[in-house]
């Protein structure tokens, strides 16, 4: 009983080893949505580029695309922007979603970086519309969202080009295809 007990040191470190390893291989970008398979929730929003055009939840159905949660301010933004370009000149829709951010500085970096996006939806505070309601906790967050305005895909982080060729670009497909 008393080799037993020796043991018992040994059991807890190979079980605190085992949930470290887990922990470790675990994508902190890859966490599911509480809106994943669930409606777009309703919003209505004023356009980046013009004030007073407002849009809502119905103008952007009929179309599979990426709702992509971006800001002037986020350093993550800009290392992701190469690739929503590359996905907008691959014939993929983004939309965008201008978050926490201010209307000039926004306006300055789709003019330095380029514009990939179909439309920008302007979100300055994040905490009363779309933002909030999709559980945007930051960005970059990208959101596919299919031709009836469900949420099929949701990644928190930043998109890589690894991400774009081997699950964006195939789920967007999918569910283009699905729509035909």
């Amino acid at each position: 009983m008393k080799r037993l007990v020796l043991y018992i040191p040994l059991v807890i470190f190979l079980l605190l080893g085992l949930f470290l390893y887990k922990g470790l291989s675990m994508d902190p970008a890859a966490r599911d949505s509480a809106l994943l398979n669930r409606p777009l929730p309703e919003f209505s929003l004023p356009r980046l580029d013009q004030p007073d055009l407002v849009m809502t939840r119905e103008d952007l159905l009929g179309q599979v695309f990426l709702l992509n949660v971006w800001g002037s301010w986020c350093p993550s933004c800009y290392d992701e922007h190469d690739e929503i370009i590359r996905m907008a000149n691959l014939g993929v829709p983004v939309v965008g979603l201008n978050y926490k951010d201010q209307r000039p500085a926004a306006q300055r970096y789709l003019t330095q970086l380029g514009n990939p996006y179909t439309l920008n939806l302007f979100e300055p505070d994040g905490v009363r519309e779309l933002a909030f309601n999709l559980g945007v906790y930051g960005a970059p967050e990208t959101f596919l969202i299919d031709a009836q305005g469900y949420v099929r895909y949701h990644l928190a982080g930043v998109i890589t080009p690894r991400l774009v060729d081997e699950v964006i670009l195939p789920e967007v497909r999918r569910w283009q295809q699905a729509t035909q």
